[in-house]
């Protein structure tokens, strides 16, 4: 495997290729009990905050590239084979935190439930997982499908009858218990939170399963992420039995 070295806000940055895809890995100076680990599952550098928030704690951060943010089933298999050669490579740990924002949402919810065992919790953040919503327009929520329709083949008619969408698998992700951890905005006009993230917060929370919410108000679908990121940390540390 060949590594090229690249900066990432001042930290060293692995990028190389991975079953073809451009891949990222950033490596904290000292690991963090465990080897944690986050993979952001779209928009690498975006509202990154939190990311190196946990790289300072000892948390590795892990990228790779989709062949479509609106997911293709390779993504999910993509990433599952990435987490094995992380944990053989580098000794990560064996269960990740996928960084799931907007369409990285819905890349989070898919790899999930497809590989429930890879995974330690969910953080998500404006997640699409109403595609009738997004990319749909249907109801509140923000039209593209010109984008949706040329990376996935499918038709606004073709999401009516779809049965896969993101919130088609909340079930995987209850049976194996994965906790989230769920921000979104009260204003949010592209991913509304009323078709797209309640949806999943009822689901898990009519259930009894361990969900934590953060509603910011009069936020649109940006700015991702918290100013007060300190309820997230902890969470993320929780999940590997560590804290402040």
């Amino acid at each position: 495997m060949e590594y090229n070295k690249a900066d990432y806000y001042g930290r060293e940055m692995l990028e190389f290729e991975f079953l073809g895809r451009q891949a990222k890995l950033v490596l904290p100076e000292t690991p963090a009990k465990g080897n944690p680990w986050l993979i952001k599952t779209e928009y690498f550098w975006a509202f990154s905050e939190f990311e190196r928030d946990m790289i300072d704690r000892g948390f590795a951060v892990a990228y790779i590239a989709n062949k479509t943010r609106w997911h293709d089933p390779s993504d999910d298999s993509a990433k599952h084979e990435f987490s094995l050669f992380l944990q053989k490579e580098f000794g990560l740990n064996e269960k990740c935190i996928p960084v799931g924002m907007s369409c990285g949402g819905l890349q989070a919810v898919y790899f999930a439930a497809a590989y429930p065992s890879d995974i330690k919790g969910l953080y998500l953040d404006a997640p699409v997982l109403n595609l009738l919503s997004c990319p749909g327009g249907v109801g509140e929520g923000h039209s593209v499908m010109e984008e949706f329709t040329a990376h996935t083949g499918m038709t606004l008619i073709d999401l009516m009858s779809y049965r896969n969408h993101p919130l088609d698998n909340f079930g995987k992700l209850a049976e194996n218990k994965l906790p989230v951890f769920l921000i979104c905005g009260d204003s949010d006009k592209t991913v509304p939170y009323l078709e797209n993230g309640k949806l999943l917060y009822d689901y898990y929370t009519e259930r009894g399963l361990d969900i934590k919410q953060i509603i910011k108000e009069n936020c649109d679908h940006h700015p991702h992420g918290l100013t007060d990121r300190v309820p997230l940390i902890n969470w993320a540390l929780s999940l590997y039995g560590q804290s402040e």
